[in-house]
């Protein structure tokens, strides 16, 4: 059997005024899912559980059937895993976002999506100011870098995109070992404020990375074996550290796909291409976008539709051709990690759609495209996200 994945990070979201009342699944012009959708099931499934945080972390940890009540540490170790960072037993570690607040306002949660040389040049400086023995700060892509900290810690955090346009003062680092962190928010500022990188972006009308904003904390988790747990090899394909991570620590293969940004610029042909050409020597490839959550993040349906219809074209369709060079014995999923509603710009636990297809899985009851509406009315629900993996895997 041969067996895909797509996630669309963030794909469900809201009816929409400016798409005709529709949702960007239901307005984008997507002949692929649709076809999937209609010709195997659809359903919904719940990935973030109750009274847990509604991140990616959480979420796709759930799509690759893994139970987050037993394997969630934090979103920062995962992306730890993915840089491959040596980090101690007790050492805690934060997802390190650049940012913009102006006046106390968090503007940006992204410093204007940064480009990840530019980034690069200020967390080295960051790190330089303001890491030493027991503090390390590591440059990532665009905005996402991280931070290790040798140190007790018990403290709440908020994620920089739960608090767009919302005064920060309310929403900064809280318990033992919180100080510490504030301070080195604050310090951050100095260290940012006249650097060449933050003088040529504003010289240019971009958004200033003016803060680093500390969040995600947890210790390495260690998560058994994918393999050994469902007899499947798998790879992954994304340009999100989170979700590098989360395939490493389950012993996926890596698939770098140059021009892969973590944007709506993202390179979609050349995952397709990558994605297609990985079935030839692994059992499993699940390719993540992040493009509509980006979309849902800013407040923009039409780029969350343009980057569906991309997902499709470019990365769906060229799926449905290689499997189907297998003859009979291949299924493919389809499902968002959680919704980016643009209305809300943040994530949110509501239960998401999928369609699936492929060998043995049947028809479903309705006839109808991929999106939330024909989510709600399939039938298949399933309450607890991380089964979904297994089901799809071994439906009989």
């Amino acid at each position: 059997m041969k067996y895909a994945i797509i996630i669309p990070d963030g794909a469900a979201d809201l009816n929409l005024e400016e798409l005709g009342n529709r949702t960007p699944l239901a307005a984008a012009k997507k002949p692929h899912m649709d076809w999937i959708a209609r010709h195997g099931k659809c359903g919904s499934v719940r990935t973030i559980p109750t009274g847990m945080s509604c991140g990616s972390d959480v979420a796709i940890l759930s799509v690759l059937g893994y139970d987050p009540h037993r394997h969630y540490t934090g979103r920062a170790p995962l992306e730890a895993a993915a840089q491959q960072l040596k980090v101690g037993p007790d050492d805690w570690i934060f997802r390190c976002n650049l940012v913009t607040i102006i006046d106390g306002v968090m503007e940006d949660y992204s410093a204007g999506h940064i480009s990840t040389e530019e980034a690069a040049l200020l967390i080295r400086e960051v790190n330089r100011v303001l890491g030493g023995r027991t503090i390390q700060f590591y440059p990532g892509v665009s905005y996402r870098h991280l931070m290790t900290i040798a140190q007790p810690m018990a403290v709440q955090t908020t994620p920089p995109h739960d608090i767009i346009n919302k005064k920060t003062h309310g929403h900064l680092p809280t318990g033992e070992g919180s100080a510490q962190l504030r301070s080195l928010m604050d310090r951050s500022a100095a260290v940012l404020a006249n650097h060449e990188v933050n003088s040529v972006r504003r010289d240019l009308g971009e958004n200033p990375a003016t803060h680093i904003w500390l969040w995600g904390e947890g210790k390495m988790p260690q998560l058994p074996s994918f393999k050994d747990r469902f007899g499947v090899q798998g790879a992954a394909i994304t340009a999100v550290d989170l979700v590098r991570g989360l395939a490493r620590l389950i012993g996926w293969e890596i698939i770098d796909v140059p021009g892969a940004t973590g944007y709506v610029d993202t390179n979609y042909a050349g995952k397709g291409q990558a994605a297609a050409e990985a079935l030839d020597d692994v059992d499993l490839v699940c390719v993540h976008v992040e493009a509509p959550d980006e979309a849902g993040h800013n407040a923009a349906p039409q780029d969350k539709v343009k980057a569906l219809e991309q997902i499709d074209r470019h990365i769906v369709a060229p799926l449905l051709e290689k499997l189907q060079s297998f003859g009979e014995d291949w299924r493919i999923l389809v499902t968002p990690d959680h919704p980016t509603p643009c209305k809300v710009r943040t994530h949110t636990a509501d239960p998401v759609p999928f369609a699936l297809a492929g060998k043995r899985v049947g028809g479903g009851v309705i006839d109808a495209p991929f999106n939330e509406e024909s989510g709600a009315a399939g039938d298949l629900h399933i309450e607890h996200g991380h089964e979904l993996m297994e089901f799809f895997l071994t439906v009989r």
